[in-house]
């Protein structure tokens, strides 16, 4: 195969493209004009810009490259056989295939070298800016004087038009310039097609002043072919040292095939006359698949290598730094285990009735307030509603272009991108990060949190003002929905807890969950204080999701009333009054239906036994879910409609959330007669009154 009128470079560039349109082809399914396109950038940033090490691709000094424009994941996964990483060809030529390391979009928690899960589009834009934000906040705090850089590193990120198109981009973008972060420099793929055909039947703004009014350097290559071009902007991008980059670079979708400059070729196989005849474009045999030439592998391996060699010198100049900063080095080298520091739970406050009622978002903040005192790597803010989620409101610890060594991220009304650039915090390792907002504007950032689950990453989002407790702001503000909406996320922890020690345990459980984020729920209004020195301990219950928190009169109940949140307190009121008319009632607290279902058998059946079938599940949220516990003999009392604006005391006695109301449907289950009562009724059908 080889040509000695064709360059290297020219040679490697090929077979980038064409391993990717193989990949496409072989499974019947994928986009190959991304690849086709963009490959010139990307083996330019890879063979010329990235350091790297395929060996160990978790580095922690190493460069980070995101494909935010994922369904171009046949492009990276070419780029990652090709440069060293374990990814075999075997597994190029199963991708798409079932269990395969080359899913349909790129998944980190799958795929060695993968950064971060992207696919979404805007995603991967938001994630690198959480990475960006990483590296300034890390660099500020450990580097020093007289040595060698800890961290020092570039975030990459390969965006296309549809990047930005999406809002998350946009708002990530605003809040890149405004932090300066010099060292995240993206390559926008512009060839002017999406999906559906041209761009510009959507899309006829000027990308690159909206970048400038972000405070960004923008730049164009006007040839996305010509390989000095593109390196010469992108060291132009690294010498810009008070803002981020935006280079974009003029290409053709789908270049050397038939379907060059169309959207057929963005997102089906070209099909194999069309693949034969781009093979000969570019000087293959046509009749051939997934071809190397020995020379590209020699050529390629050699940044991997070179990478290697850097982190060796890096892990030299860690063990000189660690001599002369033995703590800092410690902590850094315990943060990217993504292990914590000894003790760091000793401060988490715990409560008595006697220190009064608490809110349990101001629980959750005086919990957070303890553990950044003994966490030094916590990471993170809230989506401009600090004062109301009990958050670093000041000023003074806030994360800004002059001060990255402050850990109090102000996000500002950028929730979305709040989210993408937490998941991007916790893929670049170091940090552990968290962030607050709302619960019903969990909705924004929905796509970023299911991403974070899927990606096994460790995020904590904290949400407040949880229900139509939230009063006169009314149902705009008022979830009732997202609760649940959140716990049919797989691999998510959702915790709803029921007073401030419920909620210290709550963040416990967020700071000890490997591999699956964490969400805290939390109530506007205050919550009395459990006493738990007569009832079920917190410490123990809240770890398995559900416990026993008030037994029945003589230990045999014949009624089980189940709560979350600000309705556990409602229930240990009913069952008061359904013991003093003679029926043993156990209240039951379940913060989290997924910790309790990881429970064995025998637990779950200690706390809900099946002989005991009436049943009253209380969450001022959706019913649906609901019924599993309550069974075909209880009843569910939740929100079955919107809310309303009025003050909380008065909403919750309008949609039926009362002691009275609570043992009215307990004695109705009691008699047999679980149905809803008139109360539910009238929420259904009373919509707007």
């Amino acid at each position: 195969m080889s040509n000695p009128q064709i360059s290297i470079d020219e040679l490697s560039v090929s077979t980038i493209r064409l391993l990717s349109v193989d990949m496409v082809q072989k499974a019947n399914s994928g986009h190959p004009g991304l690849p086709l396109g963009a490959a010139p950038m990307a083996y330019v940033l890879w063979s010329r810009f990235l350091r790297f090490n395929p060996q160990d691709p978790k580095w922690p000094n190493r460069d980070r490259f995101v494909l935010s424009a994922g369904h171009g994941s046949a492009l990276l996964y070419s780029l990652l056989h090709l440069y060293g990483y374990n990814l075999p060809m075997d597994e190029l030529k199963r991708f798409r295939q079932l269990d395969s390391l080359t899913p349909g979009h790129p998944e980190s928690h799958i795929t060695p070298g993968i950064e971060v899960t992207t696919g979404p589009l805007g995603q991967g834009f938001a994630n690198g800016l959480g990475m960006a934000m990483s590296e300034a906040h890390l660099a500020a705090l450990y580097n020093k004087e007289g040595h060698a850089p800890v961290q020092d590193h570039y975030t990459y990120v390969l965006v296309s038009d549809g990047d930005l198109m999406e809002g998350i981009a946009s708002e990530a973008a605003s809040l890149a310039g405004h932090l300066q972060l010099s060292k995240m420099i993206y390559l926008y793929d512009d060839n002017k097609i999406s999906l559906d055909g041209p761009t510009s039947f959507a899309y006829t703004e000027n990308p690159m002043q909206r970048f400038d009014a972000y405070y960004w350097h923008t730049q164009h290559v006007q040839d996305g072919n010509s390989l000095d071009e593109i390196e010469n902007a992108i060291r132009v991008a690294q010498s810009v040292k008070d803002r981020p980059s935006i280079i974009a670079v003029r290409t053709i979708i789908g270049f050397g095939s038939p379907l060059a400059g169309t959207s057929k070729s963005h997102g089906s196989p070209l099909g194999p006359d069309n693949v034969k005849a781009t093979k000969k474009f570019y000087g293959f045999d046509p009749e051939q698949s997934f071809q190397v030439p020995a020379e590209v592998y020699e050529h390629l391996k050699q940044p991997g290598l070179k990478g290697a060699e850097l982190q060796k010198q890096w892990e030299a100049d860690f063990a000189a730094y660690a001599k002369d900063f033995k703590d800092e080095a410690a902590m850094f080298q315990l943060s990217f285990d993504g292990k914590l520091p000894e003790g760091w739970d000793k401060d988490l406050p715990v409560y008595t009735p006697a220190d009064g009622e608490l809110a349990t978002r101001q629980a959750s903040g005086k919990a957070l307030d303890a553990i950044k005192k003994s966490v030094p790597f916590m990471f993170g803010g809230s989506a401009d509603l600090a004062s109301s989620n009990e958050m670093d409101k000041s000023g003074d610890d806030s994360f800004q272009p002059m001060h990255p060594e402050r850990r109090n991220v102000w996000f500002g009304v950028r929730e979305h991108a709040m989210g993408g650039a937490m998941n991007g915090i916790a893929h670049h390792g170091g940090l552990r990060t968290y962030g607050g907002t709302f619960l019903t504007f969990s909705d924004y950032m929905r796509g970023a949190i299911r991403l974070t689950a899927l990606a096994e990453s460790t995020a904590t989002f904290v949400f407040t003002h949880d229900s139509i407790g939230l009063g006169e702001d009314g149902p705009t503000h008022q979830p009732v929905e997202q609760v649940l909406a959140l716990r049919t996320i797989p691999n998510i922890v959702v915790l709803r807890p029921a007073d401030a020690n419920e909620s210290t345990e709550a963040w416990r459980i967020a700071m000890t969950t490997p591999k699956s984020p964490v969400v805290l729920i939390f109530s506007r209004q205050k919550l009395p204080i459990l006493d738990q020195a007569k009832l079920g301990s917190a410490r123990a219950g809240v770890a398995k999701g559900a416990y026993i928190l008030s037994e029945a009169d003589g230990g045999q109940p014949q009624l089980i009333l189940v709560a979350t949140g600000s309705e556990v307190a409602l229930a240990m009121g009913a069952q008061i009054e359904l013991q003093k008319a003679g029926t043993p009632t156990r209240v039951v607290s379940m913060p989290s239906w997924e910790l309790f279902e990881h429970q064995d058998k025998a637990y779950r059946e200690q706390v809900l036994p099946p002989a005991v079938r009436k049943r009253v599940t209380i969450e001022a949220g959706s019913p649906i879910g609901w019924h599993k516990y309550a069974t075909d003999e209880g009843a569910v009392i939740a929100m079955n409609r919107f809310g309303a604006s009025a003050p909380a005391e008065e909403l919750f006695v309008k949609f039926g959330f009362t002691v009275e109301n609570v043992v009215k449907r307990a004695q109705a289950v009691l008699a047999g007669h679980p149905e809803a009562d008139e109360v539910e009724k009238k929420q259904v059908v009373a919509h707007g009154d």
